[in-house]
């Protein structure tokens, strides 16, 4: 994919792998907005890569809130055209401290599956059509290992990453004659609030760190046209055009 000059839209971007990958884009030329729910914490970012020389748009909302959506597509459309890429980034843990399935309210699993999931679904419904009609757009999902494996007390999460997966492998399946093409990237463990949030005892020199993180996202989504689309990656161990065989 060609990103210098495309049109971006990150969730979640006003800390850890949203903001990094919104500054890693904007780096690249490409026009970004990005979306949290505090405008606070996005103005020190997008005044960070304006700063820089790039170019970045505030959008405060709720990703997980219905009536944010259309508003978030809208918006977005407006301050920098049509979407060529979207990065659902954004994402919750679920009450902290992290709670058995047995403890844990059907309000809170409603609201962690909003955020990471029908969130996304909603935004790429929203976008996808307007995509298709031209032929071309890209729809990144951050994922974790936890969509692939069972953690105890992770189950909220474990739950809306994994549907968050083969949400992206349907929508694949069913646009794949369209141009927009979807992929899933699996970051890994990093050194974010998030991850604080949900293991505080963790050793923070054995995380990665979120721009370097961001940096081998953005070199997948500039081999995206490479890669089958609904694939699902590990940033890990993406070594460019040499990964490209191990898509699956």
């Amino acid at each position: 994919m060609e990103i210098r000059g495309s049109a971006v839209l990150v969730t979640g971007a006003s800390r850890g792998l949203g903001a990094a990958l919104s500054r890693a884009l904007a780096r690249e030329r490409a026009r970004v907005v990005l979306v949290a729910r505090g405008a606070a914490d996005l103005e020190k970012v997008v005044a960070d890569i304006r700063g820089q020389a790039g170019e970045a748009h505030v959008l405060a909302a709720d990703i997980g809130a219905k009536d944010d959506i259309y508003r978030i597509a809208g918006a977005a459309a407006a301050l920098v055209g049509p979407l060529d890429l979207v990065v659902h980034n954004a994402s919750t843990l679920g009450p902290k401290p992290l709670k058995p399935l047995l403890d844990t309210e059907c309000e809170e699993l409603v609201r962690v599956l909003d955020v990471n999931l029908v969130g996304p679904f909603r935004l790429t419904k929203a976008v996808a059509g307007g995509m298709a009609v031209r032929g071309r757009g890209l729809v990144v999902n951050v994922t974790s290992d936890a969509s692939v494996s069972a953690y105890p007390t992770w189950g909220a999460y474990s739950v809306s990453k994994a549907a968050l997966d083969h949400l992206g492998r349907v929508w694949a399946e069913e646009l794949a004659e369209s141009g927009v093409r979807f992929l899933t990237v699996d970051p890994g463990e990093m050194d974010t609030a998030m991850h604080a949030d949900a293991m505080p005892e963790a050793d923070r020199t054995t995380l990665a760190d979120p721009a370097a993180v961001a940096d081998r996202i953005v070199d997948i989504v500039r081999h995206a046209e490479q890669i089958p689309s609904g694939a699902r990656l590990e940033a890990a161990s993406w070594r460019g055009s040499r990964a490209l065989g191990q898509a699956s």
